[in-house]
């Protein structure tokens, strides 16, 4: 595929995510003519929605034909209760997609987004056994437990034999970015904390644990990611590869959860003996935020579509240290870089001029 093709098409499968509606946006401002698959037949402006259920082979079928892609990029997956389940839905997912999007012949790469579990293991044995030395390298073997990460990618390698496209695998850590509606979100989230701890006069409290509150950690600007994998579709580098991406910096949480604090002017106070968690803490407050989206003339006043606490509990609550390296992605020519501090506000500067937090 060549950057100067005529009528580029794309397909991002997972277009109401907060990855999914960056890349999205990202491709349709490139001049893509850009399709957006979720199941609500949510997707950002200028972007061709497409309702499909990634569970439905034959309605799948049907909601693609005529979409032609040459690129695809799929950045949905549904949490299961065990990993077993994880990797017989979104395993599926691939598996349903790629075969549906097969008789055409116009898919010429495929871009897979997973993350950091391929190096740390699923949430049922998260951090156990024999985890890699920090920072993660793409060249670390799998591990030995399940894991539908390394599920998806065999289902993609077997489409791309089958099929003759390329593809790419995209290794993130935590997303930063702006989206609303998505269940995995930390920076809307710790926002949103924010501004209920301002609003009811409550201390803006680090919820995770002493890991992470003094070790060194970095995260994945959702922007930069997009800017990942359309430089992987477009050259010749980045095909049939797999590549880390994350900011390429580092911080600690106990420098930023103070600038945050900050910004918002509400008291803070750090890790003090153990985790308290936001999902405990936040509990019962959808009342609450609803009277302050009033209050502030805000665009969402469901507490739900906002705040997911159990995945910042997740990210900010990890007892080991996760720093991933990022220099086979800057010797294939990506350089593609932010600084952590400045995606955090920029983002929330971006949820304020949309009136999602006050």
């Amino acid at each position: 595929m060549t950057t100067d093709a005529p009528a580029r098409r794309a397909l991002v499968v997972g277009a109401s995510g907060i990855v999914g509606q960056t890349l999205a946006a990202t491709l349709a401002a490139d001049g893509w003519q850009t399709f957006g698959l979720s199941r609500s037949g949510r997707a950002p402006d200028g972007v061709t929605p497409v309702a499909a259920d990634l569970g439905d082979p034959d309605g799948l079928v049907r909601a693609l034909e005529g979409v032609d892609p040459q690129l695809v990029a799929i950045t949905a997956w549904t949490r299961q209760d065990t990993e077993e389940e994880n990797i017989r839905v979104n395993a599926g997912a691939v598996r349903h997609l790629l075969a549906a999007l097969a008789p055409s012949g116009s898919v010429q790469h495929v871009a897979l987004m997973t993350g950091l579990k391929h190096y740390l293991g699923p949430f049922e044995a998260y951090g156990t056994g024999e985890v890699p030395d920090t920072p993660f390298r793409e060249e670390e073997p799998r591990l030995d437990h399940p894991n539908f990460y390394y599920a998806q990618e065999d289902e993609l390698f077997a489409a791309a034999e089958r099929d003759g496209f390329t593809w790419s695998v995209h290794r993130s850590h935590t997303v930063l970015g702006f989206a609303t509606g998505n269940a995995m979100n930390l920076t809307l989230t710790v926002a949103a904390y924010a501004a209920l701890c301002r609003e009811l006069g409550l201390t803006f409290v680090f919820p995770g644990s002493q890991q992470q509150w003094d070790g060194l950690t970095d995260v994945t600007d959702a922007d930069l990611l997009a800017e990942q994998i359309v430089w992987a579709a477009t050259h010749d580098a980045g095909r049939d590869q797999a590549f880390n991406i994350a900011n390429g910096d580092v911080f600690r949480w106990r420098t930023l959860w103070p600038r945050i604090a900050d910004h918002f002017g509400v008291p803070w106070e750090g890790f003090e003996a153990e985790p308290r968690p936001l999902e405990v803490a936040m509990a019962g407050m959808e009342d609450a935020w609803r009277d302050l989206a009033e209050k502030h003339g805000l665009a969402e006043p469901d507490l739900g579509r906002v705040a997911s606490w159990w995945h910042t509990d997740g990210d900010l609550g990890r007892t080991i240290e996760c720093v991933t390296d990022m220099n086979k992605s800057r010797a294939a020519g990506f350089l593609g870089f932010r600084d952590t501090r400045e995606s955090f506000f920029h983002h929330l500067e971006r949820y304020r001029e949309a009136r999602i937090i006050p």
